[in-house]
């Protein structure tokens, strides 16, 4: 029987897909070891974003694949996963301990933002990555009460804050420092300069990603965010709902107008199922956030369901994605974890730190 080639074992590669990144695997350049012994074959397979929840059954997906190919009698397949830093806006370099900024928008208040974005983080974290999440909603403050985190951020040094941990991720916010029925009663350039200083004088301990729950609209923190604060991507939350979608178009927009890659859209309270009886109802509308990612050509990220389930967890400071790892919701927002971190994996690295700092002397 003819020896086995790696030209047999990466055609055979071509017909597996990732869901994820919308490729095959060795497109997605996501096979980064092949060693044939004979009739036995070992792979490595290198995800570019965490997928731990995904990653076994993608193994299994091709180690089954590769047993087809004619001679072979053993296959070992492992995986990992590597997050490179990815490209910001122009003038501006990622920051240190931190490999990419993620930030949650919408163009309106009360479309369920911040509960995305908490979820969203903890999703990252259970899918394996390093996570922090930074509260930029300087005047509504809700990722302490989302976290159930009571505790004042300490400070080692007199000058910068440590982070507050609670699901294993990490978290700032305004709302960590002032009591929690304290009005922010701010100029929008006291509240930019917040905003700075709680990202860049935080301890953030070595990220993956940051995830910036930014306050609703296209103001000064937005701005400040789009001009200052090197991101890598934004995902951009909304109801079906028109009057809705007609805010969130600008949030994309403005994304778009700034350099900064919108990841996706996410649909929130995309249907109500009847806790009684299971009919389903449209309360919003339907598919609007689909037609928002086809009209823009952006990815449609998923959709969450309107289910009460959602809010009680949130405001109990015990998120969906920790209250009930295995329940619908949960899987849900795990999904779109993956989506977005996928969407951002396909965009161009950031290679600065590779080159050294050039110094001219006069000797």
């Amino acid at each position: 029987m003819p020896e086995l080639s790696r030209a047999q074992v990466e055609t055979a590669l071509t017909h597996i897909q990732d869901p994820y990144l919308g490729t095959d695997l060795l497109n997605a350049q996501a096979v980064s070891a092949i060693d044939i012994n004979g009739s036995e074959l070992s792979l490595t397979l290198t995800l570019g974003y965490p997928a731990q929840g995904w990653l076994p059954t993608l193994c299994e997906q091709v180690r089954t694949s590769l047993m087809q190919l004619p001679g072979v009698t053993k296959v070992n397949v492992s995986g990992q996963i590597k997050i490179a830093t990815h490209a910001v806006q122009q003038n501006l370099k990622p920051l240190g301990h931190i490999k990419n900024i993620i930030a949650v928008a919408s163009g309106k208040g009360g479309v369920g933002k911040s509960t995305t974005a908490v979820n969203l983080a903890l999703a990252l974290s259970l899918e394996g990555a390093r996570v922090g999440l930074l509260d930029a909603d300087i005047y509504g403050p809700s990722q302490p009460r989302m976290l159930g985190i009571t505790d004042k951020p300490e400070t080692k040094d007199g000058r910068s804050l440590e982070p507050l941990e609670n699901y294993g991720i990490q978290a700032m916010s305004i709302g960590f420092l002032i009591d929690e029925d304290t009005p922010m009663i701010w100029r929008g350039p006291m509240v930019t300069q917040a905003l700075e200083q709680l990202l860049r004088e935080t301890n953030w301990q070595d990220l993956d990603y940051l995830v910036i729950d930014l306050p609703p609209g296209t103001g000064d923190i937005q701005l400040t965010l789009a001009q200052k604060i090197p991101v890598s991507g934004a995902v951009i939350v909304t109801t079906p709902q028109d009057i809705a979608l007609l805010d969130a178009r600008k949030g994309l927009k403005m994304f778009e107008k700034v350099e900064v890659p919108v990841l996706g859209i996410v649909e929130n309270m995309s249907i109500h199922i009847c806790s009684e009886c299971g009919h389903e109802s449209f309360l919003f509308g339907q598919g609007g956030g689909e037609r928002m990612a086809q009209e823009y050509e952006v990815s449609f990220l998923g959709s969450l369901p309107l289910d009460i389930s959602i809010r009680e967890q949130a405001d109990s400071g015990k998120p969906s994605v920790v209250a009930d790892p295995q329940g619908r919701v949960a899987q849900i927002y795990r999904e779109i974890a993956r989506r977005t971190a996928a969407r951002l994996a396909l965009q161009g690295k950031d290679y600065s730190a590779r080159f050294p700092n050039i110094v001219i002397q006069n000797t």
